[in-house]
């Protein structure tokens, strides 16, 4: 099997496994990071949503023989220097129910607020509209967002 190394939070990895793996099973069943969750398996659902290179993406559909050198953070990685200031207002605003989608959600939330600090309800609908919440609980997921923008706009750190 060939090895394939890539940042994964911050440190550099390598596994030896398949080209054609999926790397959301490199994620957990390899590396023991459980943050991103399986829901479909084909790209659809959100729960596995990471960032790429500091994009979004969904790691079910990406082989591990595509990320050589690459970038990827999981909901692990965000918050290793203290509370992004998503997850922060994700507290607050007591968004999580059963919490299964919601380490997709809020990296889904935070690779908007990356690009867009003042996103209306059309941008945060727009946004979010791939990540499925099972348990409906979108109008706090809303309320999170704009309050994690205010904070990110107010100087807040964390991640």
């Amino acid at each position: 099997m060939p090895a394939h190394q890539f940042i994964l939070n911050g440190q550099t990895v390598s596994v030896e496994a398949p080209e054609d793996l999926s790397l959301l099973w490199v994620l957990r069943d390899v590396l023991g990071v459980t943050g991103p969750k399986y829901g479909c398996g084909v790209g659809v659902c959100g729960a596995c949503t990471s960032h790429l290179d500091g994009e979004a993406f969904r790691p079910c559909i990406h082989p591990v023989g595509t990320l050589q050198g690459r970038e990827v953070m999981t909901i692990e990685g965000l918050g290793a220097q203290g509370l992004h200031p998503v997850q922060q207002a994700w507290m607050t605003e007591d968004v999580a129910q059963c919490g299964f989608c919601q380490p997709g959600q809020i990296m889904a939330a935070v690779a908007l607020l990356k690009k867009n600090a003042h996103p209306s309800d059309a941008d945060i609908d727009a946004a979010m509209s791939d990540n499925v919440c099972r348990c409906g609980t979108y109008v706090r997921i809303r309320a999170a967002i704009k309050r994690a923008a205010l904070l990110l706009r107010s100087g807040a750190v964390g991640g």
